[in-house]
């Protein structure tokens, strides 16, 4: 399945999901309404914990991005509204930025979830 990720930062969440559909064998990509200028921490932690290389991985704008190129387009929440492109789910996860470890971990989670049901 090609999948998208969108949120604001494109930090945590939506990077998380990125690497984590990719290792389930999906093709997919992340991005944000208004990029970070870096991975959080803690969500690079998560993801190499779980044996998913993180090289390359950086913020991206929505942007560079079209949704005619996927066959699904989710927010991870926050109410990201994007006018040029749609969004067929909004998970509503809660942003762990700047928060502790156990948060990114207990997003991770929520998100495989979320993937083993599609």
């Amino acid at each position: 399945m090609r999948l998208l990720f969108v949120c604001v930062g494109n930090s945590c969440r939506s990077q998380m999901a990125e690497g984590l559909a990719k290792a389930m064998g999906h093709q997919a990509d992340s991005a944000g309404t208004h990029p970070a200028s870096a991975i959080a921490p803690n969500a690079v932690t998560v993801l190499e914990a779980r044996g998913i290389a993180t090289e390359g991985m950086q913020p991206k704008s929505v942007d560079g991005f079209s949704a005619d190129d996927y066959d699904l387009v989710i927010s991870m929440g926050c109410g990201v509204q994007c006018p040029v492109m749609r969004i067929d789910h909004d998970w509503g996860l809660e942003d762990p930025v700047g928060g502790p470890l156990s948060l990114y971990e207990a997003t991770a989670n929520e998100i495989q979830r979320r993937l083993n049901l599609l």
